[in-house]
C-alpha cells in the first residue's frame, strides 16, 4: 500500500483526519513543517510550529502509532510568503498571506516533498473536498459551512488536487471534536489561533514599521470630492472599510474608501462611499486548466468570511477578469482574493484591484 503523508499542526483538525487515515488502513508518515518567526516571536518560533505545536503533533502521532518528523522550510517560506506579504503592504494593498502559503509551500514544496519520498498523497486537516469529473479534479466547499476552506485552498492546481486528501471535508467542526474526545487524542481541546502566524504578537503594523518603515509616509486624507479634510501617518496604517483610528472629527462616520499610492493619498468618506459595483481581477487561475473566453455568471467571494454573491464575470487579456457584482459591495479591497463558485465547486480566483 502506497504511503500518506499526513501534515500535523498540533491542532484538532490534523490530528483528527491523521486518526481517521489510520483507521481506514492507510499507511501514515506525520510531519510538520518548521516555518519562519520573526526575531522575538512568542517561544521563539512561528505560531504554527511553536515547541508547544511541536509535542502536540510528536504526541499524535504516537497515539496513532505512526513516524513522526519535522521539515524545513523556514526559508522558502520567508521568500514566498512574508516578502509577498511585506511587499503587498508597501503597493498599499491587502494581501492574504496563507493562500500563497497553502498554494506554494504546503501544497507546493510539501507535497513534492512527500511525492519524492514515495508516498501517493498528501493529506491536511482542512475543510474542503475533492472530486474527479472525468479527467478534471475539482475543489469544492466543505460541508461545515463555518469552517470551509475553499477560499483559501483556490490557487491549487491540476497536479496538486490529483494528490491531496481532506479526510475532513464531510464533517463540521463540533463532529471533528468529538471524534478527537472519542479517541482520546491530545489535542481534542486545542484551540484555534487566528494570528498572521509569522508575526510575534499579531501586530502586523508594528511587524511592518520594523521591516518596511519606508512605507510608512504622511500624507493627505482627501474625501470623495478631492477635498484635503487631514493628514494620515502612513498608509500602511489602514485599509479598506476601517472607520476608527482615522484621527477625524467629522459630522457623520468616515470610513476609508481607497488607498491612492500615487499619490500618497488616504480617501475617506461615508458609508454608502464603500460601496462598489464593479472591480477587476488579475493573474485569474482557473482550477480546470481552462481559461473561459466568453462573459459568464457565477457567485464570488471578495474574502475568506465574506457571503458570497452573485457577479457576471468577462473575461479580459492577460488573465484579467472584469467583475460586475448582483448589487454593490462594500469592502472590496486591492490585493485581497475574489474566489468564482459554482455551487459547491469552486472555479478559481484572482487578485482584487480597481478599474
Amino acid at each position: 500500500m502506497a504511503e500518506i503523508v499526513v501534515a500535523l499542526s498540533g491542532g484538532v483538525d490534523s490530528a483528527v483526519a491523521a486518526a481517521l487515515l489510520a483507521e481506514q488502513g492507510a499507511s501514515l508518515r506525520a510531519v510538520m513543517l518548521r516555518l519562519w518567526a520573526e526575531p522575538g516571536a512568542r517561544e521563539g518560533a512561528n505560531l504554527c510550529c511553536t515547541p508547544d505545536a511541536v509535542e502536540r503533533a510528536r504526541a499524535v502521532a504516537g497515539r496513532l502509532g505512526i513516524p513522526f518528523e519535522l521539515v524545513d522550510a523556514a526559508d522558502l517560506f520567508r521568500r514566498t510568503v512574508v516578502d509577498y506579504f511585506v511587499a503587498g503592504y508597501a503597493a498599499a494593498r491587502t494581501p492574504n498571506p496563507c493562500i500563497l502559503c497553502n498554494r506554494d509551500v504546503r501544497f507546493g514544496f510539501l507535497l513534492d516533498w512527500a511525492l519524492e519520498q514515495g508516498a501517493e498523497a498528501l493529506a491536511t486537516g482542512h475543510y474542503a473536498r475533492v472530486r474527479r469529473a472525468g479527467d478534471v479534479y475539482q475543489l469544492l466547499r466543505g460541508v461545515d459551512r463555518q469552517k470551509d476552506q475553499s477560499y483559501v485552498l483556490h490557487a491549487l492546481n491540476q497536479h496538486q488536487l490529483a494528490h491531496v486528501r481532506f479526510p475532513l471535508g464531510e464533517l463540521t467542526k463540533p463532529q471533528v471534536r468529538e471524534l478527537a474526545r472519542a479517541r482520546g487524542l491530545p489535542t481534542a481541546e486545542q484551540p484555534e489561533s487566528q494570528d498572521v502566524c509569522f508575526i510575534a504578537d499579531g501586530d502586523y503594523r508594528r511587524f511592518l514599521r520594523q521591516v518596511a518603515p519606508q512605507a510608512f509616509q504622511p500624507g493627505p486624507i482627501l474625501d470623495v470630492e478631492g477635498r484635503e479634510v487631514g493628514q494620515h501617518s502612513g498608509l500602511l496604517d489602514y485599509t479598506v472599510g476601517q472607520r476608527k483610528g482615522i484621527g477625524l472629527s467629522a459630522a457623520h462616520p468616515l470610513y476609508v474608501v481607497a488607498l491612492d499610492p500615487a499619490r500618497n493619498a488616504l480617501i475617506v468618506g461615508p458609508a454608502g462611499a464603500l460601496g462598489r459595483q464593479t472591480c477587476m481581477v488579475e493573474g485569474m487561475h482557473y482550477i480546470s486548466g481552462v481559461e473561459p473566453t466568453t462573459l459568464f455568471a457565477a457567485e464570488a467571494k471578495i474574502r475568506y468570511r465574506h457571503q458570497r454573491v452573485v457577479v457576471v464575470a468577462t473575461p479580459l487579456p492577460g488573465r484579467r477578469l472584469h467583475v460586475r457584482f448582483a448589487h454593490p459591495q462594500r469592502d472590496v479591497t486591492p490585493g485581497q482574493y475574489l474566489v468564482l463558485y459554482d455551487g459547491d465547486v469552486v472555479l478559481g480566483g484572482g487578485v482584487i484591484s480597481f478599474e
